[in-house]
Formats: structure tokens, sequence, C-alpha cells
């Protein structure tokens, strides 16, 4: 650490954005002062589209859902993850 960030108190937001926009934290850290940080209870965002698909294929997905217990959306999700 090379000097200690000494935070003023804010009034509002509009004096805390202007504070950070105007501070380089490369003035007070170092890049070894970092520590990873996981947010494990965050899921990916995902997109709805739409595929068509012939009727056979759609229904042989279903049936290998059903006998894996899964839902079928879920099976495609998995088997394109793995396949790309």
């Amino acid at each position: 650490m090379k000097k200690p960030l000494k935070l003023p108190k804010f009034k509002n937001e509009d004096g805390e954005r202007d504070f950070w926009a105007k501070i380089n934290l490369a003035d007070y850290f170092e890049p070894s002062d970092f520590k990873p940080v996981y947010f494990p209870d965050l899921k990916p965002t995902s997109r709805s589209i739409s595929i068509r698909l012939p009727l056979y294929l759609l229904n042989r997905l279903k049936e290998k859902a059903n006998s894996l217990n899964i839902p079928y959306q879920s099976l495609i999700k998995q088997t394109l993850s793995q396949h790309l």
C-alpha cells in the first residue's frame, strides 16, 4: 500500500461521484494489495432466443432430459456448453 486513502464524509451522491471520478486509485494501492473476490450466488445472465427444431429432435431432447430427470432446456444448455 502506497499511502492511506482517507474518505471524506459525502453530503450527497453527486459529491461522492465527483470524488471517485477525480481520484486515481493507483496512487493509493499496489496490484498486490488486491485480493480475488468471488460471488458464488450470482447467476450468469441469460437471454431468451428462438430456435426452430424439427419435431423429432425436440421429442428426442425431451425424452433424454426426462430420463436424466432435468428440464429439456437445461439439457440443451449443458450440451451446448460441452461442445463449445
